[in-house]
């Protein structure tokens, strides 16, 4: 690379290596839509759909929403969690695996999520 911004040999990783951490950048980032995401709609559940007059027993309602925020905190704990183990195997030249039970609980817990909704749904039609 050749440049202002490369001021000495070695100051820099090769490209492959940036674009590794730039695609890490990413994919936190992807982490943290998603739980924001997820926090957005357990507000609409838990406080915008009762409003709206869906139903009498509120805390069904307010219970999932609570469930769609903690979610969504999990999301964004896992991104930043998942970001430093990736960066920490890169800088050593290695690759690191997400963890299989944390991929497995949360798909487990959004699936208990979306049958909730559903459950919601289908009770007060």
């Amino acid at each position: 690379m050749r440049g202002p911004d490369r001021q000495r040999p070695g100051a820099f990783p090769d490209d492959a290596t940036r674009r590794t951490f730039l695609a890490n950048e990413r994919t936190q980032l992807a982490w943290w839509r998603t739980g924001l995401a997820s926090i957005a709609v357990g507000v609409g559940v838990g406080r915008v759909v009762p409003a709206l007059g869906a139903g009498d027993d509120h805390w069904a309602y307010a219970a999932v929403g609570v469930g769609y925020i903690a979610y969504g905190v999990l999301f964004v704990l896992v991104g930043t969690w998942r970001q430093r183990q990736v960066e920490r195997a890169v800088l050593a030249s290695g690759w690191r695996a997400q963890e299989r039970a944390i991929l497995l609980a949360m798909t487990a817990v959004g699936i208990v999520l979306a049958l909730a909704t559903a459950a919601l749904v289908v009770i007060d039609a």
